[in-house]
């Protein structure tokens, strides 16, 4: 028997993350890669207890991927405990079948709140139901239905009773939470309609420890860890890791992970609302730093700067067409303060940006109050004022990307036609630009918002390379930003591992590195631009381990 043999070898087409650097074979042992390089050198690690997987001609072998934000405890908890809209839904089918069909099975589980997410803005914009409707098909339990992306809320008025907006008589109590917006009707009273803090204020008066105990946190993990295995990620940053305002979710991942459960990187974000206490939830931040463990990380402060530009809450400068500029949800000099005191913590800050003057702010604090080895983030970034590209490079400022909603169909081109200016309906999310200007980028699905787009990393990289997504009718969008394959690559490998601060263990396939790869059926760097989307895993190895496979 050798003394160097490998428990395993495997021969392809490997792309490695490394330079964009291509090799024919490597070897794993103890879970980490100890040969990286060509076949004659690997053959030097196989004795008769070697698993030799040969996968030349198969497809394409390279680094397990990362998701550099995502709401997975949202997207896969709610359902669980709550209700999951089709955004192809009308408003009609909302109040006649959908709210209804809610309210039965939180009255059925004994359920003390009727919780749900997903109706698209779009198509209620023109007819969006009211809290006199919701509490016509149920007035004694809080109902909280977001939208798909999470900025919006339909409330009945139980919901604003509890939550100290008006009372049981109809008295108005509060007309504004900060960073956000309570919509008022045209008798002066609240709609239903929240948007940004209003729904997040609101939404923490729900009975969330019942909601979501440690139990269905659990349950929403193992469901989410096989979703992301199937797809090909092992590293992924959940963007609101205390969404139900308690620990659940960091206990669960915690616990699983000492079990020996636990089969990827979990990345977990405390955020923080504008109407929040500063100092006293910056505590609660330090506190939840408890439940990492090896395979859990907990180092992340998240805030929501603005909302976002599609729906005309991203703070953007020129103008909104209707004379608006959006929700700004914090002061700068209050973002510089936060991102200082984390940062003294070993903090990173993760901050949601969407409109170019919701960036600059945010840089300016990073600029101010950051230290730049602390990679603090920005989340989303539909536009960016070009001298801020320069100071993101110079001071360390990561960016996790939507490049997957690099694409539009031409009813979105035309709805965002008529409310953005100049030619921000168009030049969305830039990512070539990020490259060319030495800013460390990451891809991310932000997963369960905007369903319509694709949530796997071979979709992302068509979107990223080709402006389209198969399923629209829309024209290639933005071509000039539109990134080369090995690019889109590296943004979901050894980007989100640099991100994640695990640069040296994983996210590419490198000796003493462990062995997160995949073997994916298709070869993605050669196979026609508009076949990307149809590359899948068949296998996803963790630590050297098949934690997937068809």
């Amino acid at each position: 028997m050798k003394t160097n043999a490998a428990e395993m070898v495997v021969y392809g087409k490997i792309f490695t993350s490394e330079g964009n650097q291509i090799v024919e074979a490597f070897a794993v042992k103890d879970g980490k890669f100890i040969y990286v390089g060509d076949k004659n050198g690997a053959e030097n690690f196989i004795d008769k207890n070697t698993e030799v997987i040969d996968y030349t001609g198969k497809g394409l072998v390279m680094p397990a991927c990362g998701n550099g934000h995502a709401h997975y405890s949202i997207g896969i908890g709610v359902p669980k405990v709550g209700t999951a809209i089709n955004r192809e839904s009308t408003p009609e089918e909302f109040l006649k079948e959908i709210v209804p069909a809610a309210v039965k099975k939180a009255r059925d589980t004994g359920a003390t709140s009727v919780l749900g997410f997903g109706w698209q803005f779009k198509k209620f914009e023109e007819n969006m139901p009211t809290r006199q409707q919701l509490d016509e098909i149920c007035s004694d339990i809080p109902i909280y239905l977001a939208d798909e992306e999470g900025h919006k809320g339909l409330v009945n008025t139980i919901a604003l009773v509890n939550a100290g907006i008006m009372s049981a008589d109809g008295t108005v109590l509060k007309k504004e939470i900060r960073g956000g917006e309570i919509v008022m009707g045209a008798d002066g009273t609240p709609t239903g309609f929240l948007k940004e803090q209003a729904g997040t204020y609101t939404r923490s008066f729900l009975d969330s420890d019942r909601l979501f105990p440690v139990e269905v946190a659990k349950e929403a993990l193992v469901d989410l860890q096989q979703k992301l295995l199937s797809e090909g990620y092992t590293m992924y940053m959940d963007g609101w890791s205390n969404y139900f305002y308690n620990e659940s979710y960091y206990k669960a991942a915690n616990e699983m992970d000492k079990a020996g459960d636990l089969h990827l990187i979990a990345g977990l974000a405390y955020e923080l609302e504008s109407w929040m206490d500063i100092d006293k939830n910056l505590v609660k931040s330090l506190e939840v730093q408890k439940y990492a463990s090896e395979h859990v990380k907990t180092n992340w402060v998240k805030l929501f700067m603005d909302g976002t530009v599609e729906t005309g809450t991203g703070f953007i400068e020129p103008l909104y067409n209707d004379g608006h500029q959006g929700i700004a949800n914090w002061a700068e000099g209050e973002v510089t303060y936060i991102t200082r005191k984390s940062n003294e913590k070993n903090l990173t800050m993760h901050i949601h940006t969407m409109g170019n003057k919701a960036v600059n702010r945010v840089v300016n604090a990073y600029v101010n109050g950051g230290k730049d080895e602390m990679r603090n983030t920005l989340v989303h970034v539909y536009n960016v004022n070009q001298p801020d590209y320069k100071r993101m490079a110079d001071h360390n400022i990561y960016v996790t990307e939507g490049m997957l909603w690099h694409h539009n169909s031409d009813d979105m081109r035309d709805f965002l036609m008529e409310r953005l200016p100049g030619n921000m309906d168009e030049e969305g999310y830039p990512m070539k630009s990020y490259f060319d200007n030495g800013v460390n980028v990451t891809s991310h699905s932000d997963f369960p918002a905007l369903t319509g787009s694709p949530d796997d990393p071979f979709g992302i990289i068509e979107v990223a390379v080709t402006g389209q997504w198969h399923l629209e009718n829309g024209k290639p969008r933005w071509p000039e930003e539109l990134i080369t394959r090995e690019q889109a690559i590296t943004t979901l490998t050894i980007n989100v591992a640099k991100q994640m601060f695990i640069e040296n263990e994983r996210g590419s396939i490198k000796t003493g590195k462990y062995a997160d790869f995949l073997l994916v059926n298709k070869d993605v760097l050669s196979c026609p631009e508009t076949e990307i989307h149809e590359a899948k895993p068949i296998a996803t190895y963790f630590e050297g381990k098949k934690v997937f496979s068809v």
